[in-house]
């Protein structure tokens, strides 16, 4: 059968089984992991559900049970979205491994824990990394990570990634072999009605759905069009979508880092004292409150861990003069009066800053690094400016925090797109793929042979039932509609052949019969030798000689062709076709001329029809012309010899010979059955090809049987 009907389910049981997946999925996730908490396993147990679904249901209950487990788990912990996309890989494998059927398999099981465990437990300790740097010694693998470190052998990353990996496959061991079981205690029936297909079709049987999947294209396959299509869409909007967030997520967290700077500047600025600029710029540490201004300032620098410099720079145009500038950890400040030329990024705003004007941030990388720079006015009672409070925060923070928000945006992603993916391509897999390929299968294989398996082509076209609903749909309708009638009017055109065929062969029949009633010798003589043909070739095929030039049309053309042998005979005059005594030597050679007449009446035949057309009148051409040729060459007309007498020619000689034996004629008695045979067998290898002898001979009861139905009909 080319669909399964055992397969097929209504969408309300297909939905109920997609359900009851999906709740004892996040049951088996959220249990295992309450369970594994309880017992203070080293393990999560927070996958086998997944696993489950996707081994049972196929991709797409696994990947629903692993994103809801990680939505619903968001509530309490937002950061598990991160690692959505990894529950989503691991149900993709699980199905996959379950699909090739090599979870029935050890070493199918052990290569899916395996790949299990590089999901969950490598690269959930990269993305860990990523976004939250180096973690060491914390979590269910903290024990053993810190053992691991201990050894001596690795450093603290690779002592916890390794740990993680060592805790993972655990993991994955047990929820692989839970799921295996699972499995194996399922009846296949129920097996079979838990996996979640989409056919809007009649259900393939398993063979031709796996030949449909696979089925090649000259080019590039529709799947693969469709699953680059999707990926280039997907890809390019969570580039963009990605880039905009990381442009706005940089905007905001510089005005942020801008607005931190002006807090400081402001607290700075309340602890300066505008008129006593001149005083700290001439005698610095000796200035009175100097010292004491200098410390608070150092405070406030060292209060959050983002500003790298505070100082108050009074700006001239020969540079910026030094008021204060607080030692950090790495850099010793410099001492009042000191002057520092301008750096190029603040080129621009110098007009501006010698005239006690606002500047905005500034973002540079020069002398002392990659910095965003707040530069706020100190003004007198007069209102004008005195100094500037400058305030450095380090862009390294940011940056490392841009990082950071890049890897958690690419996991969100990585998570979706897959999810997006694998559903796109199962839609179009159903609702497109599968549809086309089955119809292209089905036309492909139709068989015209028979009217029974003309029959057979059309139902297996009608028996997919596809109801996509849109185009495809619409195109499986117009080719059941073409094929039906196309089957009408093969019917008819059959049923006109055959009519034809009849004709045809009534029309031979009559020809051969008017070549007979000129010679009274030959009786039932074509009808004969068409019998004993079919017999010669029927052995021949059978004992595999000729099997090449052997086929049905071939002994279909030699049989109706047969009647013609002798037609040759109708340009031969009555004194001599029925003498009744032996023929004179010159009598013998216009008889003999029959042969040539009658391969050039037929040849005459042939160019009326043309060439293409002429069919089993090839044959007749060759029975004419060559049925008395010799094996050994010394028959005629022309002297062939060997295989050059075409074979429709050399089994008709034996045909023809025989019958003449048995015969009676009006010239001699007819030969005994055993006698006639005897000089057949004798002049296998001179007179006739030896194989066609052979096959002749050990035909014995057959042709006994046509000679009896004879001598039966004329009683």
């Amino acid at each position: 059968m080319f669909t399964d009907q055992s397969l097929k389910q209504s969408p309300g049981k297909r939905a109920a089984n997609f359900i009851l997946l999906t709740v004892v999925g996040l049951l088996m996730n959220f249990g295992g992991a309450r369970l594994a908490s309880a017992l203070n396993l080293p393990l999560f147990l927070d996958t086998a559900g997944t696993i489950l679904a996707a081994v049972l249901g196929g991709s797409i209950p696994g990947i629903t049970v692993g994103f809801l487990s990680n939505m619903i788990n968001s509530l309490q912990d937002y950061t598990t979205l991160y690692y959505g996309s990894m529950n989503v890989m691991i149900a993709i494998a699980a199905a996959w491994f379950s699909r090739k059927g090599y979870l029935k398999k050890v070493w199918g099981i052990l290569l899916s824990i395996i790949t299990f465990s590089l999901i969950g437990g490598a690269l959930g300790s990269l993305v860990t990394w990523l976004i939250y740097g180096l973690d060491f010694g914390t979590g269910i693998s903290a024990p053993l990570a810190h053992r691991i470190f201990d050894a001596g052998t690795l450093n603290a990353f690779w002592s916890q990634f390794t740990a993680d990996m060592i805790i993972d496959l655990a993991d994955k061991t047990v929820s692989v072999l839970l799921a295996v079981l699972i499995l194996f205690l399922l009846p296949e029936k129920r097996r079979n009605d838990l996996y979640f297909h989409g056919w809007r079709q009649a259900p393939l049987a398993r063979k031709h759905e796996s030949k449909a999947r696979r089925r090649f294209s000259r080019k590039c396959s529709l799947r693969f069009k469709v699953l680059l299509l999707i990926a280039a869409a997907v890809t390019l909007v969570a580039l963009v979508v990605t880039w905009v967030s990381v442009a706005l997520y940089h905007e905001s967290m510089v005005e942020q880092q801008s607005e931190l700077a002006h807090g400081v500047a402001n607290v700075v600025s309340s602890n300066v004292d505008p008129a006593r600029v001149d005083e700290f710029l001439e005698k610095g540490e000796e200035a009175s409150g100097y010292s004491e201004v200098k410390a608070r300032l150092s405070d406030i620098m060292r209060s959050t861990q983002d500003i790298e410099f505070v100082y108050v720079y009074r700006i001239l145009p020969d540079g910026c003069h030094v008021v204060f500038d607080p030692d950090t950890d790495e850099v010793e400040g410099l001492p009042a009066g000191t002057v520092i030329p301008f750096d190029e990024a603040f080129e621009e705003y110098i007009p501006t800053l010698l005239a006690g004007g606002a500047m905005p941030p500034v973002i540079s990388d020069e002398t002392y690094g990659w910095l965003l720079t707040v530069y706020q006015p100190i003004v007198d009672r007069n209102g004008e400016c005195q100094c500037y409070v400058g305030v450095d925060i380090s862009m390294r923070a940011l940056a490392k925090n841009e990082q950071v928000f890049i890897a958690k945006v690419v996991s969100l992603f990585v998570g979706f797109f897959i999810l997006i993916l694998v559903l796109s391509v199962w839609l179009a897999e159903y609702n497109v793929i599968l549809p086309i390929n089955s119809m292209a299968m089905a036309a492909g294989s139709f068989a015209y042979d028979t009217e029974d398996v003309r029959h057979e082509s059309v139902e297996r076209i009608g028996e997919l039932e596809i109801r996509t609903g849109d185009e495809i749909e619409n195109l499986y309708r117009a080719l059941t509609k073409t094929t039906g009638d196309m089957m009408g009017y093969v019917e008819d055109v059959r049923q006109k052949s055959e009519v034809i065929e009849k004709m045809q062969n009534g029309l031979i029949m009559v020809l051969a019969d008017l070549v007979e009633s000129r010679d009274k010798n030959t009786g039932d003589h074509v009808r004969h030798t068409a019998a004993y043909a079919r017999i010669i070739m029927e052995r021949l095929r059978e004992d595999g000689i000729y099997t090449d030039q052997l086929t049905d049309s071939f002994i279909e053309d030699v049989v109706h062709s047969a009647p013609l042998h002798d037609v040759g005979k109708i340009q031969i005059p009555d004194e001599v076709l029925n003498k009744p005594g032996k023929l004179t030597e010159e009598e013998f050679e216009r008889m003999k001329k029959h042969t040539s007449a009658g391969g050039e009446i037929i040849q005459q035949a042939i160019g009326v029809i043309s060439e293409d057309s002429s069919g089993y009148l090839k044959e007749a051409r060759n029975l004419a012309r060559y049925h008395h040729e010799k094996w050994d060459g010394t028959g005629y007309p022309e002297g062939l010899s060997g295989e050059e007498i075409p074979l429709s020619a050399r089994i008709m000689a034996v045909a023809d010979v025989f019958d003449a034996l048995v015969s009676k004629r009006s010239y001699k008695e007819e030969f005994p059955f055993g006698k006639a045979l005897q000089i057949i067998r004798e002049g296998a290898g001179s007179h006739f090809d030896p194989n066609v002898a052979r096959a002749f001979l050990e035909s014995e009861a057959q042709v006994r049987a046509i000679l009896e139905s004879h001598v039966t009909e004329n009683q």
